[in-house]
């Protein structure tokens, strides 16, 4: 069933009669932030009392970023149902409050596996497989499969890329047709980038106009247009752009530069972004939501005066998206615990034995990051080590905690050879090794302990009292483990096994006893922590920091 054609729904009184779709595209330079402006229109929406969810389209040809090198990609982000994503749909979920799936993220890669899994299999009845219509076929599926049994009100889907990219062809082509086909129930957003020539002393609308008249070449007719600028325009400005690209004026918002990325969804709502959007499809606008709970999170962060300094150590600190989750997930536990947020990032294969002190000593807390590989642990090892001798609060995770627990072996049980196979498959003692699922495994991508699992936690553990309760949720992302035959040896010299998975008994948290708040966790936390729900483990890491 088509889903245009589904009966209408009914919220706070307004008639829906079908999904509504908003595209979401992106012209002149990339990085301009469509992923924040989908979520803040989808939070606005949201509050409105709407079904929103918001999905992801990337022109690359990789089947997801799970084997992508984080300097190329990024952060890879991890759904509840264990897809490895892009970066945005954290801020997905940190802005909706609702979990994601695999459904919400899509590349050119799955697109044309799908197509080419069906022509295997006969699907097409000998015919032709082409660009038009198969592959633009299954791009407009996979749009409309979110709203098919009317569980959203609000489809928002961003294209990645920038328009004229010669990958992002087919899906603008599919949003063109998709138009056509949905009618009234279809939007298209979108979202340019305004310079300002400081010789000249004034912005430039040009690259605005020739992006809207690519797009327009395309056969897509933006309906509203967002201009990512760096200081507020003046209404002719704004009046020029919506002549030149056939919008009307009250549809061109700007995107200006704000201090932090959730100050976005009430700029936008004071342009009454949200209403134009309503008005458009045809939908009642009713009051403006005040958004009390996100305004008191802001206001908290504007109070907070007095600081806390974390640390982060990683191999990718360099670049900035890399620990996006975390580096958003410190921030907003911070702001919950009335602090402002200095955070250092401490790159992992430049700290030793010898410079720990200089890099570590002044600092309230420190993060010890994921990731693969060898480059980078033996740092890792140093920082540890005189975190725990020095009793600073610290959360490992994923490979932190496998680091935490290699350190731990070295240098209180005295196997100074211990080791993870992952980086020395020969050590005598490997306490991190590979888990036995993962032994056969020659594919890479969406292979790894992916999604969520269950963790029992033992009552009385800091993590425990963290938490709140002993049976907890969170996701996972690893091949590698701790090693149970070493876990009595580990208990009996004071690393405490504070949590294990209820059906397999593998380890997925361990504290270190008699230091303040030592802490290694196997999965994630940083993926399901939100602007409205602050993961617990940070805000008890953040605590710890406060009162060390």
């Amino acid at each position: 069933m088509n889903v245009y054609l589904c009966p209408p729904l009914k919220k706070k009184g307004i008639i829906v009669a079908n999904t509504k779709y908003i595209f979401v595209t992106g012209g002149v330079v990339s990085s301009l932030g469509k992923g924040i402006v989908s979520a803040s229109l989808g939070k606005l929406l949201q509050a409105r009392g709407y079904r929103v969810t918001i999905q992801k389209f990337d022109p690359y040809i990789n089947v997801d970023p799970g084997t992508l090198n984080p300097y190329e990609h990024g952060e890879c982000f991890v759904t509840v149902d264990g897809h490895e994503t892009d970066l945005d749909l954290g801020h997905y979920e940190r802005f909706l409050n609702i979990p994601t799936t695999r459904a919400n993220s899509i590349t050119t890669g799955r697109i044309y596996q799908s197509v080419i899994d069906k022509e295997r299999r006969g699907d097409y009845l000998g015919k032709t497989v082409q660009v038009i219509p198969h592959i633009t076929d299954e791009i407009k599926r996979n749009v409309k499969l979110l709203g098919a049994k009317n569980q959203f009100d609000f489809v928002i889907t961003e294209i990645g890329g920038t328009v004229g990219d010669i990958e992002s062809l087919p899906f603008i082509e599919s949003v063109r047709q998709l138009r056509w086909e949905l009618g009234r129930d279809c939007l298209c957003v979108h979202l340019t980038y305004v310079p300002f020539i400081a010789a000249a002393k004034e912005y430039k609308t040009k690259p605005t106009q020739h992006s809207v008249k690519q797009l327009q070449e395309l056969g897509v007719q933006p309906d509203m247009l967002v201009l990512r600028t760096e200081h507020e325009l003046n209404p002719e400005l704004l009046r020029k752009v919506a002549l030149f690209c056939n919008v009307s004026k009250e549809a061109v918002v700007q995107s200006v530069d704000v201090p932090t990325i959730y100050e976005v969804p009430l700029m936008l709502q004071r342009q009454q972004m949200d209403s134009i959007v309503l008005e458009k499809l045809g939908l009642e606008v009713g009051p403006t939501p005040e958004l009390n709970p996100w305004k008191d999170f802001l206001d908290r962060k504007k109070r907070a005066t007095d600081v806390v300094r974390i640390g982060l150590v990683g191999k990718y600190v360099e670049l900035q998206d890399a620990y996006k989750s975390i580096d958003e997930s410190l921030l907003i536990a911070s702001i919950y615990n009335d602090r402002k947020l200095d955070l250092r990032l401490i790159h992992s294969e430049r700290i030793n034995n010898q410079n720990a002190s200089e890099l570590l000593g002044d600092l309230d807390g420190v993060i010890i990051a994921p990731g693969f590989g060898q480059r980078g642990v033996e740092g890792k090892l140093a920082a540890i080590r005189y975190l725990r001798e020095h009793d600073i609060p610290t959360l490992g995770i994923c490979l932190g905690m496998q680091c935490i627990v290699i350190e731990f072996a070295r240098d209180v049980l005295g196997l100074e050879t211990a080791n993870s196979t992952e980086m020395d498959p020969q050590t005598p003692h490997p306490v991190i090794d590979l888990m036995e699922d993962q032994k056969n495994v020659v594919n890479m991508g969406g292979t790894m302990r992916l999604g969520t699992y269950d963790c029992i936690l033992r009552p009385g553990s800091h993590i425990s009292a963290a938490y709140g309760r002993d049976h907890i949720q969170e996701r996972h992302r690893h091949r590698f483990e701790f090693n149970n035959e070493y876990k009595d040896r580990f208990e009996a010299a004071g690393m405490q096994c504070v949590g294990e998975n209820p059906d397999t008994g593998l380890v997925e948290a361990v504290e270190v006893s008699g230091l303040r708040w030592f802490i290694g966790v196997q999965y994630h936390p940083e993926y399901t922590s939100t602007v409205l729900s602050p993961n617990p483990l940070f805000m008890g890491f953040i605590k710890a920091a406060i009162n060390k």
